[in-house]
């Protein structure tokens, strides 16, 4: 793959005429403070993020500027206790487009949204052994920091309100509107840490000689962003946003204790031993080049009308690894690699989306019609790797295919406020509708990435086709197909008395795949005085089967003891797969409780929020079926030479609870300067209560199983019980400083039987930033993530047979140590 920037130039100038328009609602308080009014959770304009009925965050552009990172899932990460971001490595495509998860639940059960419409989801669907696996969620990293104004975090349950998807809560980030003024910022930074090989002594049989500790310096990271804002007429505006990222990849894999190479002919050990590098292995943050562009736009045409829209287009190159294969390696060929090879996966994302629309007046009604599309597409190529089956004229370089999603959304909304007899203020009337049209796409590689080539092993076995680490797509797993979504919402809100908030909404969908979806919804807030107030919410949710989930199929063959059998990830309506039990996907239901408490001392704020999560029918992906006796099992079905396979089946049951906590403390303290202090903790608990089960393979001895318990386990123990964190931000005069310490609760890493689980301990992450105005424009900035570089604990070789992976991918901060950094930022 080549890294021409040609086709992104062309690409960002084209995105750039589109100059769509501004939302309908905006904040007019201090940005970040807990006056700041939302949209989020509430349909009632001018309410403060202090006085809604369920539990509402607020993210400044400030708060994500003063951070060594630029990647949005990160910062999230670190400004709200309830969400993790695990950076999994070698997981295939997940290396590229990583998942976060909200409350626990899985990375599809959160809404994101964009100026309060629903952006488009990945085409990935997360299939390896991490956190989401079976998820395709939205990649929050296609937008830049740079555009955003604020991000909104409704931490409730909101089918209801807003559609499928948001059962765990709704993040929802606003883009700046600015007519004037800008800001260029470039950072560059690099990981300069020391981390351990083993726990305690080398493993038996180890031959290195050196320190238990190594030290790495890379991770080099140039982040160039810039935003600016236009006039547009007397009234709009126009908000441009541009970044580039360069980033190398970390490499924190292990020593490979393996023998490397074939013996010499009379028995003993080929030298190349003692002498081949067996720091092998691509283990951590992967390489990657991104270009973005954002536009953001708006103008008031007068009469009450007003047009707004946006547009984006991000081009992403990424590079990452699978396990390295040794020169004596089965899969390998000595004449291409007489030195072994590690196989390289290098996708290739564009990500493209445009929304516009109006807002006007009809009578005592306030309108918004708007019109969005989103496209996200993943292609691979498959690097420094060969097709075992061709022989010694393999390539070494693949075109493996793809998949791409895509999303056409239109919106019609009505708000208005009545006069009712009885009750304390107006109620608010919110009716809409949503019509959505979603795609999914799968695209086959080239004939040498799947095929096989009749090549035969020593031993006679056929050797395995298609290419090491990720065989392509092949024609048969082709796929080009479309469903369709109509919702239609009410949204009611009013105070009952001047102590009571009462909030009510239902929502009915129906989808051209599965069926019909009903949520309703209730919230209540009662405040006692100025300085205490009670709040909760009873509703139930749904998450509709994604494309993704329903129509994702990949092929590879097997050979098992020298016959070919096609081992492949189904679709639920394939026969095979039906055959084995599997049935068309439905909606996963929830039904979501909380209950909290909003203090207020001023200056100080203090929320408590306590939740219960109850999901039936989650989807999940099925373990590999590939026993003996599901073989005959298929095989008496009438396919013949399949040799078994995995599908995503309902049926898995949870109960998640759950409390959040979250303190702000501002305080002027003169010439010591103004101080904001946030303390914020979760704490998290989720039961499997049911597994999926199906007649067939019930009827089997031994009876396969559907989900076993590294699945259940990575569900109730595979992220942290626990996350607390405190961030205070200081300033005075030119200077200004952030502190933030992260406490990771304890996680397990599932083993296949429980010898094998691993658990690591809590760990303290300290991020330090130092700032100083060198002129009203011109500020820099040094710090450093991870100051005290942490790492999870170091696995045994039990758990880490090849070296490649001393770090569980289950570590809920990553696995790449301390990240130092300088930034400059120019504003004009």
């Amino acid at each position: 793959m080549q890294r021409t920037t040609k086709k992104t130039v062309l690409a960002l100038s084209i995105a750039a005429m589109f100059s769509g328009t501004a939302m309908a609602q905006e904040s007019t308080s201090t940005e970040g403070s807990t006056a700041t009014v939302v949209v989020t959770g509430t349909r009632v304009a001018n309410r403060s993020a202090l006085d809604t009925a369920s539990a509402v965050d607020i993210i400044s552009a400030e708060t994500l500027k003063n951070a060594g990172t630029t990647e949005m899932n990160q910062a999230l990460s670190v400004a709200l206790p309830s969400l993790n971001f695990p950076r999994p490595s070698l997981t295939d495509g997940t290396d590229t487009i990583r998942p976060a998860t909200l409350r626990g639940m899985a990375p599809d059960h959160s809404l994101v949204l964009v100026n309060s419409k629903r952006r488009h989801a990945s085409s990935l669907v997360n299939l390896n052994g991490s956190m989401g696996r079976g998820s395709a969620a939205v990649d929050m990293n296609t937008i830049p920091t740079a555009i955003v104004r604020n991000i909104e975090v409704l931490r409730d349950g909101a089918a209801a309100q807003y559609g499928s998807d948001a059962i765990a809560g709704v993040i929802n980030l606003r883009l700046r509107t600015d007519r004037t003024g800008g800001e260029a910022s470039v950072t560059y930074g690099a990981r300069i840490s020391e981390y351990d090989l083993w726990n305690d002594v080398p493993p038996a049989g180890s031959t290195w000689s050196g320190p238990a500790k190594r030290e790495r310096t890379d991770g080099h990271t140039t982040t160039v962003s810039a935003w600016k804002g236009l006039a547009w007429g007397e009234t709009g505006h126009i908000t441009i946003a541009a970044e580039y990222k360069d980033q190398a990849r970390t490499e924190r894999g292990g020593y490979d204790m393996r023998q490397q190479y074939p013996r010499l002919a009379n028995g003993s050990f080929d030298p190349r031993e003692n002498v081949i590098n067996r720091f092998n292995a691509w283990y951590g943050e992967p390489e990657m080049e991104q270009s973005t562009l954002f536009v953001n736009a708006g103008n008031d045409l007068g009469n009450g009308t007003k047009v707004y829209g946006w547009a984006s287009y991000q081009n992403r190159q990424a590079r990452s690894s699978g396990f390295f294969r040794p020169a004596q390696d089965v899969r390998n060929i000595i004449s291409i690699y007489p030195d072994g090879f590690l196989p390289v996966i290098a996708p290739t994302v564009d990500d493209f989306s445009m929304t516009g629309g109006v807002t006007w007046s009809l009578g005592s009604w306030d309108m918004d019609a708007s019109l969005g599309y989103g496209k996200n597409r993943m292609e691979f190529e498959i690097q420094n790797t060969l097709n075992r089956s061709i022989g010694p004229t393999s390539k070494t370089q693949f075109d493996a295919g793809g998949f791409a999603y895509d999303q056409l959304v239109l919106n019609l909304t009505g708000v208005r406020s009545l006069e009712v007899a009885g009750l304390s203020s107006p109620l608010n009337i919110a009716v809409g509708t949503e019509v959505r049209r979603e795609g999914y796409e799968l695209f086959a590689g080239e004939p040498d990435s799947y095929r096989y080539g009749g090549q035969v092993l020593a031993n006679g076995t056929p050797a395995a086709p298609g290419a090491q680490v990720f065989p392509g797509f092949r024609p048969a797993n082709e796929i080009d197909t479309h469903r369709t979504a109509v919702g239609a919402f009410v949204d009611l809100e009013a105070n009952i008395t001047p102590q009571l908030l009462a909030s009510a909404a239902v929502r009915a969908e129906r989808y051209s795949d599965y069926g019909n979806s009903l949520a309703g919804k209730l919230a209540a807030r009662y405040d006692f005085s100025k300085a205490f107030a009670l709040r909760g919410s009873v509703q139930n949710g749904f998450r509709a089967p994604s494309p993704q989930q329903q129509n994702f199929t990949s092929t590879s063959t097997n050979f098992i003891n020298g016959v070919p059998f096609e081992i492949t990830t189904f679709k639920p309506t394939d026969p095979v797969a039906v055959a084995l039990g599997a049935q068309p996907l439905d909606a996963e239901k929830s039904v979501n409780l909380s209950l909290g408490a909003v203090l207020r001392f001023d200056p100080v704020s203090i929320t408590i929020d306590a939740y219960r999560i109850k999901m039936r029918d989650r989807i999940v992906l099925s373990e590999n079926l590939t026993q003996a006796n599901v073989r005959t099992y298929i095989a008496s079905q009438g396919f013949v030479g399949v040799g078994g396979g995995r599908f995503f089946i309902n049926g898995v049951d949870t109960t998640t609870d759950g409390i959040d906590v979250v303190v702000n403390v501002p305080l002027n303290a003169g010439t010591a300067g103004r101080f904001d202090l946030t303390l914020a903790g979760n704490v998290n608990s989720t039961d499997v209560t049911k597994v999926p089960v199906t007649a067939q393979l019930a009827a089997l001895t031994p009876a396969p199983v559907l989900f076993d318990r590294a699945n259940i386990i990575a569900l109730e123990e595979g992220q942290p019980k626990n996350k607390l964190s405190a961030n205070l931000n200081w300033k005075l005069g030119a200077w200004g400083a952030t502190f933030r310490a992260t406490r990771y609760g304890k996680v397990m890493t599932p083993g296949t039987v429980p010898a094998f689980d691993f658990p690591l301990g809590a760990r303290t992450l300290v991020d330090l930033e130092a700032r100083y105005a060198v002129t009203k424009k011109l500020t820099l900035a040094l710090g450093a993530d991870n100051v005290f570089d942490q790492y999870p604990e170091t696995q045994p070789p039990s758990l880490n047979t090849t070296g490649n992976t001393p770090f569980s991918n289950y570590s809920a901060f990553g696995r790449s140590g301390r990240f130092v950094y300088a930034r400059a930022n120019y504003g004009f």
